[in-house]
């Protein structure tokens, strides 16, 4: 039988990878950010076309799955993510790898969707933490001759079970995160509650006496006006500075991409409009959370905007990142407007969010041309 021990340099590259994956917990990145370094470093490991990693959900399907070597356009046919059914139903059962040379063969091999690539010799390893099964990670079409071997199989394995590690400390650290999210929303509500209520209480009182003097002393009427428009003016500001402070929960849980393209499927789910989400260029990590949060709320006027007056048939979000420039796009072909007769779809709260990040937004749009709504921040 043939030793199974990998060489000394191909060791290093394991331990490498693993330590890729392990690093990416400690530099804070999200769990969706953790398995895409596992999966894409395991298809690199182990030379193989294909790389998938599937995190299950309570309701048959997989709130994570994350798959190197797929092509947009595949993607596209495909469509939503996979159902626990098949091979993969089977592997989040078993204890053990499945390594076959054709899994076309193999009568788990059911329910895949037309247009899924052609998948023939494949390893999957499952993702366990004790009992529970965190996830599980395969691999196919291996590019050297031969198919998967047994020396391939220990390494995966090896991969799987330091890739639970990381999944666990991603989530514990996701979770610690969120309690500090909560924490800080109780503190920014006590704020809101204090600034806001005084400003609002004083803009009640100055209202009622301006009310009072209307008739009696015009001019002195006038100065409280003035005196309510000031107050009414600081309140907005105080409530505009709270809200801008309070970063969605789920930048911190998925990141930027991952959240427009969750709400984007939700979207589609909901509404018998057509959605679609499309991400290209750099991952982009790192970016400043005023940012985040701005193309976050910028992106969510501008869908709302087309689904409540656009009339559309198709909307699509595009976003790109190429240093040092990350660019938004909301695209729908409803029957467009004209800005400077339609005043009230949010759109001085757009620009005004795009400026405060140093970014340019343009809106695109005429009768019966549908709407384009571009945003470029820097990064």
């Amino acid at each position: 039988m043939p030793d199974a021990t990998p060489p000394v340099s191909e060791r290093d590259e394991v331990l490498h990878a693993v330590s890729s994956a392990v690093l990416a917990v400690t530099s804070h990145l999200s769990v969706q950010e953790v398995l895409r370094v596992i999966v894409r470093s395991a298809r690199r490991l182990l030379d193989a076309q294909y790389a998938a990693l599937g995190v299950p959900d309570s309701q048959g399907a997989f709130a994570e799955f994350i798959a190197e070597g797929v092509t947009p356009e595949q993607w596209a046919v495909l469509g939503t993510t996979p159902r626990q059914h098949g091979m993969l139903d089977a592997m989040l059962r078993m204890d053990g790898p499945v390594r076959l040379a054709d899994i076309r063969k193999d009568p788990r091999f059911v329910g895949w969707p037309r247009g899924h690539p052609i998948l023939k010799d494949f390893l999957g390893v499952p993702i366990r933490n004790g009992g529970e099964v965190l996830g599980i990670v395969f691999l196919s079409n291996k590019r050297t001759p031969g198919g998967f071997t047994e020396a391939d199989e220990e390494l995966l394995t090896l991969f799987a079970a330091h890739a639970a590690i990381a999944i666990t400390n991603a989530r514990l650290y996701e979770r610690s995160r969120e309690l500090t999210v909560i924490e800080e929303r109780t503190r920014m509500a006590r704020e809101l509650h204090d600034a806001v209520t005084q400003k609002l209480f004083s803009l009640r009182l100055t209202a009622r006496a301006a009310a009072a003097l209307a008739r009696t002393d015009p001019a002195r009427a006038a100065q409280e006006i003035e005196q309510v428009e000031r107050l009414a003016g600081e309140a907005l500001a105080e409530l505009r500075a709270v809200i801008v402070e309070l970063r969605p929960a789920e930048l911190d849980r998925h990141g930027l991409v991952e959240t427009l393209r969750k709400q984007v499927a939700l979207l589609d789910r909901v509404h018998p409009v057509s959605f679609a989400f499309h991400f290209d260029g750099d991952p982009p990590h790192g970016l400043p959370p005023a940012v985040e949060v701005a193309v976050l709320r910028v992106a969510q006027e501008a869908l709302h905007n087309a689904v409540r007056h656009a009339n559309a048939t198709r909307i699509e979000v595009r976003l790109s990142h190429r240093r040092p420039v990350l660019t938004l796009q909301v695209c729908d072909d409803g029957r467009g407007f004209d800005p400077g007769r339609v005043p009230g779809l949010g759109l001085a709260s757009i620009r005004d969010r795009a400026e405060a990040v140093g970014g340019t937004l343009t809106v695109t749009t005429s009768p019966g041309r549908g709407t384009v709504v571009h945003l470029e921040v820097p990064t």
